[in-house]
This record gives structure tokens, C-alpha cells and sequence, in this order.
């Protein structure tokens, strides 16, 4: 059904975008507003991340008060893919991950799973999804509704699941992330990666000029695409850009890429090869990131005419 759903949405946006109806710009518009008002919500807020969690399942979680996340959740922001960019406040919660971290995930397109995602700060809490149904439970039933009382629930069921000396998967690179995506731009970042030598700089290159689209939810195989070099240079731009924003205001710069991005060829491309025609070739315009000026990125992060900018509460 997850599948169904998710494979009619992308379809019905690129149509969307082809018929220019105004579909497209509401959906971002109105998506970016629940999902600020996830993060501005008063009620403690849970989000059980018990699957697959990418683009927009992201922005219905992670912006909550507590975040659990199982053994069976896998997280991934892999929009440069087709031509987007890690949206959905990625451009407020990545830069606000330890080391460089939010830059790997947002430019990289790769996937944490199960405790990794407690440990690199996405999730608040690790709980085993044996005890989901008794935590649901726990919490529907809870005396009191406040974060304190929530929390201690959630503690206790943290405790008894979490692996107490289990280290972090990228333990052993945070250092080179830190150093490495560091960088001004995206091609610096390049050149330090096959700089570096590395075993891990050299499979993260080889991602990254290759990625593997991790859509295993909608495809038979795990895929490969090239990465949209203009939306490898959206995100780098909107990820430093994010560290200095306020909250409402990352979802404001989000608002103002997403309009450009749906006017330009790169993500109707990206779903075509993607979902429509599966052929998993995109021809991205431009073709490499030399190619991308930052005159040319420049005008993505412009602001909408007053009638089209995105106001929050």
C-alpha cells in the first residue's frame, strides 16, 4: 500500500509540474506547514518510526518532541536522486547533527538503520518493536500528557532495548566527515574525498557520483542513479545555510527552492527515469558540476513575490 501510494504521489506531482495546474506548489505549501506545525506543537509529540523513514516520513517525524525509532527503521534523505533536495526542514535538523553528520546524510543519500539513528541524534530513543504495541499502549493510557512523564515512559523501554556496547557504524570516519564535508563547494568536497584515499572516502566518491537510490520500498533491486549535480549544489548551499536559521525561517527557504526546483527539468527528469519510465538513466541539465555556476543556484534561494511566499504561524 506504502508503495501504491507513494509511486501515485511522485507520478501525480510530475504531472503536476508538466501541466503547470498549481497541484504542485499547494502540496509543498501545504506539506511544509504540517510539518512545522509537528515542531511547534505543544502536546508532546511521539513519532514510532518503526520502517523505512525518507523525504517526506521524515518530515512527519523528526520534527517531533520524541522520536523512536527499531531495529526495522531504516532512514535515508535521498532526494538529490531526482532532482531535489533534502527538504521537509532537513535544512534545520541536518546541520544540528553532531560532525559534520546532516551534510554526509544530505549529500550523500545514505542510509542509517535501526540503533544508528538513536546514536547519530535523529532518534531520541531506541526501542525493540517487540515492545511498540506495549509502549503504544503505555502512552495512550499515560495519567499525564507532558514531556517529563512521557519521557520517563520512554526512558524505561530505551533501557531495556538499547545495546550498551554497541558502537555508532560511523564511529570509526567522524572525524574524516567532520574535516572532509567541511568544505566551501561541492567539487572542493570532491577533490578532498579522492584526496583522501581512503577505502571509506573513496566508496562515499563513488556514491555520491553514483548513488545508490535507496527506493527498495518502490523497486524490485536496489538502483543506481546519477546525482543531480544542480541539486548537489542546492543542498550544500541550503545545509550551511540552515546552521544560522531559525526554525520557521528554514521552512521558508525550503518553500522558495522547492518552486524553483519544480520549474526546472531536473526533477521531472528525476521521476521520469525514477518512476515513469524506470529506466534509471537521467539526463541531468546541466551535466556536471562544473557546468553549475553559483549565479545559477543563486536564484533558487531568492524570495517569492509576496502573494507566493509561504507564511507560518
Amino acid at each position: 500500500l506504502f508503495d501504491l501510494k507513494l509511486i501515485f504521489l511522485l507520478t501525480a506531482l510530475a504531472l503536476s509540474i508538466k501541466n503547470n495546474d498549481g497541484l504542485v506548489e499547494e502540496f509543498f505549501r501545504e506539506e511544509y506547514k504540517l510539518n512545522y506545525l509537528i515542531g511547534k506543537f505543544r502536546v508532546p509529540f511521539v513519532s514510532l518510526i518503526d520502517g523505512i523513514v525518507m523525504g517526506g516520513g521524515v518530515g512527519l517525524s523528526v520534527h517531533g518532541t520524541f522520536r523512536v525509532a527499531t531495529e526495522r527503521t531504516v532512514f535515508a534523505m535521498p532526494e538529490t536522486a531526482i532532482g531535489l533536495f533534502p527538504d521537509v526542514g532537513g535544512s534545520f535538523f541536518l546541520p544540528r547533527l553532531k560532525n559534520k553528520l546532516g551534510f554526509y546524510l544530505g549529500l550523500t543519500g545514505a542510509r542509517l538503520s535501526g540503533e544508528d539513528v538513536f546514536e547519530a541524534g535523529i532518534a531520541t530513543h531506541y526501542v525493540h518493536s517487540k515492545w511498540i504495541p506495549e509502549l503504544q499502549s503505555e502512552l495512550i493510557n499515560a495519567k499525564e500528557i507532558n514531556s517529563r512523564s512521557i519521557k520517563t515512559i520512554l526512558d524505561s523501554y530505551h533501557r531495556k532495548s538499547i545495546t550498551s556496547d554497541r558502537e555508532f557504524c560511523l564511529n570509526f570516519c567522524l572525524p574524516k566527515i567532520e574535516k572532509l564535508f567541511s568544505v566551501a563547494t561541492v567539487e572542493e568536497l570532491f577533490h578532498k574525498l579522492k584526496e583522501d584515499g581512503s577505502q571509506w572516502a573513496t566508496e562515499c566518491l563513488e556514491t555520491m557520483k553514483k548513488m545508490v537510490f535507496f527506493l527498495n520500498c518502490i523497486l524490485s533491486v536496489t538502483d543506481c542513479l546519477f546525482q543531480s549535480p544542480t541539486s548537489l549544489k542546492i543542498t550544500l548551499r541550503q545545509l550551511k545555510a540552515g546552521m544560522w536559521l531559525e526554525f520557521r525561517e528554514c521552512f521558508q527557504m525550503e518553500y522558495r527552492i522547492s518552486q524553483r526546483c519544480v520549474k526546472e527539468h531536473d526533477l521531472t527528469e528525476g521521476i521520469r527515469a525514477a518512476l515513469l519510465d524506470k529506466d534509471k538513466t537521467p539526463k541531468w541539465i546541466p551535466g556536471t558540476l562544473e557546468e553549475v555556476t553559483e549565479e545559477d543556484i543563486d536564484k533558487y534561494f531568492k524570495v517569492l513575490p509576496a502573494e507566493r511566499e509561504l507564511y507560518l504561524p
